[in-house]
């Protein structure tokens, strides 16, 4: 397996780049990439706070990056089941298609789960899709009973 690195702002092209990647996988067809310059400004301003509530880590390849996982801490009050009310929550696991299968994704997703380990996060969400679900598993995530719930506001008029 290839060495993992803890992304850098430069990174942020890339991490789109493979979110797409990933977003293409779940839903497959013709796709809006409206997101895609609003996500790069997040991902450059909060990788640049080092220290900050947002994480990235990446395997380089010969032409960038071959796979990401990105995660955030989320605040809430503690609760019994939650005593620090921190959780970890992972997004944009991606591989790019010609480097699955190498352990990339594994190799990430540890490092973002040592920092959060030692950031004092003791529970972590995730959404996985149904391919992805065996490695997520391997590395002793559970389905949960929670229903997820959205509501989508609109825009302050």
């Amino acid at each position: 397996m290839a060495t993992v690195r803890r992304a850098a702002p430069a990174d942020a092209p890339e991490l789109v780049r493979l979110r797409q990647v990933m977003l293409d996988s779940v839903r497959p067809g013709p796709s809006d990439t409206s997101w895609q310059p609003a996500a790069e400004r997040t991902l450059r301003t909060r990788l640049a706070a080092g220290d900050g509530d947002l994480a990235a880590f990446v395997v380089d390849g010969p032409d960038g990056l071959t796979a990401c996982v990105v995660g955030a801490i989320e605040y809430r009050l503690a609760s019994p089941g939650n005593p620090t009310g921190t959780t970890g929550y992972v997004f944009s696991v991606a591989t790019d298609p010609a480097h699955r299968r190498r352990g990339h994704s594994r190799g990430c997703l540890e490092a973002l789960l040592e920092w959060y380990r030692e950031r004092g996060v003791t529970r972590v969400d995730l959404r996985a899709s149904p391919e992805a679900e065996p490695l997520y598993a391997s590395l002793g995530f559970v389905r949960t009973s929670d229903p997820a719930m959205r509501l989508t506001l609109s825009e302050p008029r």
